[in-house]
């Protein structure tokens, strides 16, 4: 039955069916042919696993992102990211990286921030004299920290999976997402000097002063939800419901560039993007339900652990497995299947249920913009219109550049527990 499931999933997945059908249909099929249980289990199943209080943080966020888009908040962070990198070699390449850190602390997806970044940056980066196919490389590298600065989704999804503080999540995610975006803002200065990109304009303190100004109210997005959860002001449910209610506050009256007239349109975008959250997770449930249901976590973690009892060894085990599967599935739905198998062999091993959680999502991150079919190369690819293969090849040198930061977070786990334990 074990490979049937595998099998039946590979297939579909192979065959273009998408993730989410493709999970819940290789439980069915397993249901017919080797299990007496009702199908109607699958619906009980994938209902069960989105039925959390913690889950309603989704649709909020979701909300608050689209509503800050569509209020000029991205122009805004742009503007901002570009008074303080834009003057450097490289600067309007650093200028994405910079811009994805920021809009990561609104959106919480990768695939969104990809997009804003994109829709606002290649055509100017191109004017500019980097190469169409060089600039769409640089947004699709820029939009990985989406998922790993909180306010991120995915590790929402950890959180309520493995039973671990969101809010300790939310701070454990900063260090990395901005040492990855400190990453890429230097190998874009070495890519701009290789380029003969020459730097433009001079560095303003008032320049910077005066962006700031015009988008410390898009800023102060993280500072609300963080502070609220840690102040214990609210949960982070309530912190998304709030997140949402400021977006359009500030879209609104602060910038007045949202009207009642975008809400039906930015409500059905969000609709649609929490949906097909939503559906992954629950079927990533009913896979994961089987995979229990067969003892496959116990088998697995059984060969893990005799392959090994470093945690360091196990660690970069992982990561290999979850830069592939980031490549092939959603993160959330990576996170619901994986983590039920591997978290209780990295407790085994003493590994931090948090260090784990956010490097997890960071493996998950950079595995959208690993060939072949990283997620956010697609994105990049879909809106500047420059073939998928080019996109790929434009990429890796921050792909190789991620994959170090990785590595130093792999074996320095203070890097994300650090924060979280000290505001505990």
């Amino acid at each position: 039955m074990e490979a049937a499931l595998l099998l039946s999933f590979l297939a579909m997945t192979a065959a273009g069916v998408p993730v989410a059908f493709a999970l819940a249909l290789s439980v069915s099929f397993i249901l017919f042919q080797f299990m007496d249980m009702p199908q109607v289990m699958i619906t009980q199943i994938m209902y069960s696993g989105i039925d959390s209080f913690s889950f309603m943080a989704v649709p909020f966020f979701m909300l608050a992102g689209t509503f800050m888009s569509a209020g000029g908040v991205t122009k805004r962070l742009v503007n901002f990211a570009q008074a303080l990198v834009g003057s450097f070699t490289g600067g309007l390449a650093q200028v994405v990286a910079v811009s994805g850190m920021f809009f990561a602390a609104i959106s919480g997806s990768s695939a969104a921030t990809t997009a804003a970044i994109g829709s606002t940056m290649v055509d100017e980066m191109e004017r500019k004299g980097y190469r169409r196919e060089l600039a769409t490389g640089i947004v699709a590298a820029g939009g990985t920290v989406g998922i790993v600065i909180p306010p991120s989704i995915t590790l929402v999804v950890y959180g309520v999976i493995a039973g671990t503080s969101i809010g300790d999540l939310f701070v454990g995610g900063f260090v990395p997402g901005i040492l990855m975006g400190l990453t890429m803002c230097l190998v874009s200065w070495v890519i701009a000097k290789r380029e003969g990109i020459p730097a433009e304009g001079t560095f303003s303190p008032l320049h910077v002063l005066k962006a700031f100004k015009d988008s410390f109210w898009a800023l102060m997005t993280p500072v609300i939800i963080i502070g609220g959860i840690y102040g214990g002001i609210f949960t982070p449910t309530e912190a998304a419901a709030v997140a949402a209610v400021y977006g359009i506050v500030v879209g609104m009256f602060v910038y007045r560039e949202l009207r009642i007239r975008d809400f039906p349109k930015i409500i059905f975008q969000a609709v649609i993007g929490t949906t097909l959250i939503m559906f992954i997770v629950g079927a990533a449930k009913v896979f994961g339900w089987m995979l229990t249901n067969l003892e496959i976590p116990h088998h697995i973690g059984a060969w893990v652990v005799s392959l090994t009892s470093s945690p360091v060894v196990f660690l970069l085990m992982m990561n290999v497995l979850l830069l592939i599967i980031g490549t092939l599935i959603n993160a959330s739905a990576a996170v619901v299947i994986l983590t039920p198998i591997f978290l209780p062999v990295a407790e085994k091993l003493g590994i931090d249920p948090l260090f784990f959680g956010v490097l997890m999502v960071v493996n998950l991150a950079i595995g959208c913009i690993t060939p072949p079919v990283g997620l956010d190369l697609f994105v990049a690819s879909a809106i500047t219109k420059v073939p998928l293969e080019r996109v790929m090849r434009a990429s890796m040198p921050y792909l190789l550049s991620l994959l170090g930061t990785l590595a130093v977070l792999t074996l320095l786990p203070e890097l994300i527990t650090f924060l979280p334990n000290l505001l505990r």
